[in-house]
């Protein structure tokens, strides 16, 4: 290179220096002189420039514009000759990921167009290069806001009928309908697996889900009021089942005029029980002794009167209720602590679904006292009913781990009356049946 082009060289980088350099002086004069022409007048303003940021709990301002041509100025202008407002929506999204998600409409007066701008679809969803501001010049107070437009993006205002926006979202609406269908058709099949193939576990919330959707749908609770108001009931049977509940025993009928009409057989235990309460008279046919380790006391030493009797059907029946008192001293057993025998116990779960239902709270892994008292209750008339309503209580009281004071106040809560004979103590239950008075059981527990 030449020493002449050289010169030229710096010559030019120079001239851009000095450019650069009157560029940044005019950039730094707060309101540079500007080349005024013909017939027009500029005035220099000295102004305060202030910066605002975005704040989230506020929509900054919006804007826009309309490429078709519309204008929305010239229409408001019109409105004192008599032409209508154009009106202005904006809409956001509710979620917090996504707030800045802007829609704005203009629905012009007198017209089925409206000019529809998204911060999030079209133009404004192109990557942006530049930060728009908006500029608000206060000559009085002689400062210049700078204000950020909402999400950085300036609306496209694209012009759409109603009634082609109708039919969209109308498509819209038909294929939610059309996926849910789908939803619920995947759903039903899903289902159907679980209760052919599922776990125990599965098929149990399966049914639970199932029977809340029933109790919500407002067609099923009218269903059942309209039953319900439809039902004749029986004010003795609400007064008897009002004193169960208060008085925590088994069924039982004040009016019976026989010992085994005051607590039916049938109330205790229910006709879908008696088919699985045949281990002891199936080992009685077999000729196999009823193991002591596996039975209550109070079983085991009646053993010799059930095979005594000579009526087939009173000696299914009398075992079936020794398997139901074997069963429930078992249940309770198994609640207890270091009761490790009762623990290979096998309960029907017919049975145990039914004890469970009964004498346990929801949610809870032990036994209230409340519901420990009316399974003894349950227990002890079974007791009665195997003697003849005259028992001695003394091996049940071993099963059963309690006192002769409380047992003997369980059996006067049922009706019963105590008496020695022999220096026996018996519980007789005497019809009609006659309870102890609030007082009296006040005082006992004194």
């Amino acid at each position: 290179m030449t020493m002449k082009d050289h010169e030229q060289s710096f010559s030019r980088s120079r001239t851009k220096k000095s450019k650069k350099r009157s560029r940044e002086d005019d950039i730094h004069e707060p309101m540079g002189p500007v080349k005024q022409s013909p017939g027009t007048k500029h005035e220099n303003l000295q102004v305060k420039i202030q910066l605002y940021q975005e704040q989230t709990n506020k929509i900054p301002p919006l804007l826009a514009y309309f490429p078709s041509g519309y204008n929305p100025c010239k229409t408001h202008q019109e409105e004192e000759e008599g032409a209508n407002t154009p009106k202005v929506r904006v809409f956001r999204h509710t979620a917090q990921r996504k707030g800045n998600r802007l829609q704005v409409v203009v629905s012009p007066g007198g017209s089925n167009v409206d000019f529809v701008g998204s911060s999030y679809s079209g133009e404004a969803a192109a990557a942006q290069v530049c930060r728009y501001s908006l500029g608000v010049l206060d000559k009085e107070a002689g400062t210049l806001k700078i204000i950020p437009i909402a999400t950085n993006k300036i609306f496209r205002m694209e012009p759409r009928v109603r009634t082609s926006e109708t039919a969209n979202e109308d498509a819209s609406v038909s294929a939610k309908s059309e996926l849910t269908t789908y939803k619920k058709d995947r759903l039903d099949k899903l289902g159907e697996l679980t209760a052919l193939y599922g776990t125990k576990k599965d098929r149990k919330k399966r049914k639970d889900f199932i029977d809340l959707k029933k109790e919500a749908d407002p067609a099923s609770q009218k269903e059942l009021e309209k039953k319900i108001g439809e039902v004749a009931f029986d004010k003795e049977a609400l007064a008897n089942t009002t004193a169960i509940i208060a008085r925590n025993i088994p069924p039982h009928d004040v009016s019976a005029i026989t010992p085994p009409e005051a607590y039916p057989l049938d109330k205790i235990i229910l006709k879908g029980d008696w088919d699985f309460l045949g281990d002891i008279h199936n080992l009685l046919q077999v000729g196999e002794e009823v193991a002591s380790n596996a039975y209550p006391h109070f079983v085991c030493n009646r053993i010799r009167k059930l095979e005594a009797t000579q009526d087939d059907t009173q000696k299914w029946k009398l075992s079936c209720v020794f398997s139901y008192i074997t069963h429930l001293v078992k249940f309770r057993d198994q609640f207890s602590m270091g009761q490790a025998s009762a623990k290979n116990h096998n309960i029907p779960s017919i049975i145990r679904h039914r004890f469970f239902n009964m004498f346990t709270d929801p949610g809870s892994k032990i036994l209230a006292s409340d519901k420990i008292d009316l399974l003894i209750g349950y227990v002890l008339v079974l007791t009665l009913h195997a003697d003849g309503f005259r028992t001695d209580p003394t091996d049940i009281a071993k099963d059963l781990r309690i006192s002769k004071v409380d047992l003997r106040r369980h059996f006067l809560n049922l009706g019963c009356i105590l008496g020695h004979q022999n220096s026996v103590l018996y519980a007789t239950l005497p019809v009609p049946l006659t309870f102890p008075s609030e007082n009296f059981r006040k005082k006992r527990r004194q």
